[in-house]
């Protein structure tokens, strides 16, 4: 996959201006408020362009983008042909209601529905991921007449207050203490051999203990209060942890068995990221619904959305859905997405990020992982991997400890920069450098960067116990 009408850099780039970059951060920091951070200790790095799998600065500098940015950029920087179509729908119509028919609307909800599993028909447009589990978990309580959501603690799924109640990773807890979160999720362990909850030592135990444990969770909780049992299929933000065979389908037997609804949340799986369409696709398992974003236009415009299944969807035929958004299939976006799917599917970009992650990302990780006592576990599929540092293999301390701040998190900056210094940019949670680069990314970027990745993590190993 190399992608070659990608330009290195275009040519409306006349070369480094520093002066500008430095007005660049100067608006940014004298009127933005940035997410996810306390103000006074952002310092952005100003960017003047991107193509590709690289971005660079105002000074010239050139960084190998190994995090597509927020682990949405599947198809790259300045894909040509998903450039195009926004122009082209631009001098056609920039903007249409939802109440009416548009011909790129309808053609996206048609290509995402067709990837889907079978009985996934019908799409629902937001303008982003949280808002995607928010619809999704609402149209589970109505077609149940349910309250209750089941997520589980390893998870992230959005900063709105339903979603980031689903939410379990220490950013639900502000959020909770505030107020701004909503009612009704409780949550559970799923499986993660790595750091068994359940005292396993294989995955078929991780697996038959996990379900039990979600079993009993789920007895405990009422099941007929349940609505739905909404998770990532590959869990993305809290540590990349792909299930064990046969989890995703003791999962839906449980749902199936219950009358729960099983939400699969694809925002960062989805369109490519595992080297498949949708993560549910590696084990043939078909939610009741499918929340996606992040990768369907790469986020050249703002979009997300729910796929229903007919039964849901049958629901809501002659009762209305109490729900929308004003931007709900935006023109722009819609353009994006049926751009992004067919070069998918022209260029074999998701068979790239498979081959790519099998045949050099997974076997180059783990021979890294074999020459630093600091790197505990790498994991991962397609072009989503995590490498899990440790202080010690044995005892399996995290070199990072969980929901950890200031001072405590210095080994693992120490590897970010050294990364940024030689020009990669990484993706890190805690004790964990992901390893997320754009679904096109060529063989030769993708051993550049484990190169990078490689020197770096020594400073990882100066903190072995």
């Amino acid at each position: 996959m190399t992608n070659e009408s990608v330009p290195a850099q275009p040519s409306s780039v006349s070369g480094p201006d520093p002066e500008q970059g430095a007005r660049v951060v100067a608006d940014d920091r004298a009127h933005l408020f940035h997410s996810w951070a306390a103000q006074g200790s952002v310092n952005p790095i100003p960017v003047a362009g991107a193509s590709g799998r690289h971005f660079w600065d105002y000074s010239g500098k050139r960084y190998l983008d190994f995090s597509s940015q927020f682990i949405n950029l599947n198809i790259g920087h300045a894909h040509p042909k998903v450039v195009a179509a926004i122009k082209e729908q631009a001098d056609q119509i920039c903007m249409i209601a939802s109440t009416f028919a548009n011909d790129k609307r309808g053609e996206a909800a048609r290509l995402i529905a067709e990837l889907a599993p079978a009985d996934l028909n019908r799409v629902f447009f937001t303008n982003g991921g949280a808002e995607a589990n928010e619809h999704a978990v609402r149209m589970a309580r109505i077609h149940t007449g349910r309250a209750k959501i089941l997520a589980a603690y390893r998870s992230y799924h959005g900063g709105t207050s339903t979603a980031i109640s689903l939410t379990g990773d220490p950013r639900r807890w502000a959020n909770e203490q505030s107020g701004s979160a909503s009612g009704n999720v409780s949550h559970f362990f799923g499986p993660y051999l790595y750091r068994s909850h359940f005292h396993a030592t294989t995955e078929a135990e991780e697996c038959e203990r996990a379900l039990a444990h979600l079993e009993q969770v789920v007895a405990f909780e009422g099941p007929s209060t349940i609505a739905a049992i909404m998770l990532e299929t590959v869990v993305g933000t809290a540590g990349i942890l792909v299930p064990p065979a046969g989890y995703l389908q003791g999962v839906r037997e449980l749902c199936d068995r219950h009358g729960i609804l099983l939400i699969a949340d694809e925002v960062m799986s989805g369109f490519g990221r595992t080297g498949a369409w949708f993560a549910v696709d590696h084990w043939g398992v078909s939610p009741d619904l499918i929340t996606f974003a992040k990768g369907v236009n790469s986020g050249y415009v703002p979009l997300g959305g729910v796929i229903i299944s007919d039964q849901v969807h049958e629901t809501f035929q002659n009762v209305a859905y109490p729900g929308g958004l004003t931007y709900s299939g935006h023109p722009l976006a819609c353009a994006a997405a049926v751009a992004t799917i067919t070069a998918m599917k022209e260029e074999g970009i998701i068979e790239n990020a498979a081959r790519v992650g099998a045949d050099i990302i997974g076997p180059g990780l783990r021979k890294i992982a074999e020459g630093h006592p600091s790197v505990g576990e790498v994991r991962g599929l397609g072009v989503f991997w995590a490498v899990e540092l440790v202080r010690d293999r044995e005892t399996r301390e995290m070199l990072v400890p969980y929901a950890a701040g200031g001072e405590l998190t210095r080994p693992v900056d120490d590897v970010v920069a050294a990364c940024k210094e030689r020009g990669l940019w990484p993706v890190y949670n805690f004790n964990r450098v992901h390893v997320v680069p754009p679904c096109t990314i060529t063989d030769e970027e993708a051993r550049e960067g484990l190169a990078i990745l490689d020197e770096a993590l020594n400073e990882a190993d100066k903190y072995v116990v």
